[in-house]
């Protein structure tokens, strides 16, 4: 029985990483898993959730890995440029993961996903890294007169910022997230603030 949702799962991400979302569909999955369609069915409601599905556990490595590569003794300025700049570069260079720039696909499976399983379920996804975020806190490299998650919400508002460059500007773009990443983290650094 799991053999099957495992067939289904491996050739649903070698054909969402070679056709994209939307020109991949059910049919050419359970042919290439040699199941019927309904064996699909009973394991996936939609195409969609088998992609969130996929979506999801790819972001989980990316993250485990940035987190595993970034030396977190650094200034959390560094240690945030650094996951910035390594996010951005495995979101556009994982095809399944690239997705999530198109607006188009990504918007309703993220909206269908959210409804179903709530909105932290899509949580940026640091499992681990809020808690470097209270440890800065408490060793006053950051200011502890805002919540954890909160700044833990700020830096996922910087990430996605890069799915607008469209309407910043190519030009710009580039320089346009460093700033916001420099400015926020010294606005965050800035302890004299602090209760």
């Amino acid at each position: 029985m799991n053999n099957k949702k495992a067939d289904i799962l491996k050739c649903g991400r070698a054909l969402f990483s070679s056709k994209g979302f939307k020109d991949t569909n059910v049919a050419e999955i359970t042919k290439m898993a040699g199941i019927a369609t309904g064996t699909f069915y009973s394991y996936y409601p939609s195409k969609d959730k088998l992609f969130m599905e996929i979506y999801l556990e790819e972001n989980v490595k990316l993250k485990k890995n940035i987190m595993e590569s970034v030396n977190l003794e650094a200034s959390p300025i560094n240690v945030m440029k650094e996951i910035m700049y390594l996010n951005i570069k495995g979101m556009t260079s994982n095809p399944i993961l690239k997705e999530w720039y198109n607006k188009d696909v990504f918007n309703k499976i993220e909206q269908d996903f959210r409804e179903e399983n709530g909105f932290d379920s899509v949580a940026f996804l640091y499992d681990s890294f809020i808690e470097i975020v209270e440890k800065w806190q408490i060793e006053g490299k950051v200011r502890n007169d805002i919540e954890a998650e909160m700044i833990m919400a700020i830096f996922s508002a910087l990430v996605n910022v890069e799915t607008h460059k469209e309407e910043i500007g190519f030009k710009y773009f580039p320089q346009v997230l460093e700033y916001l990443a420099e400015f926020t983290m010294k606005g965050l650094m800035d302890c004299s603030k602090k209760e």
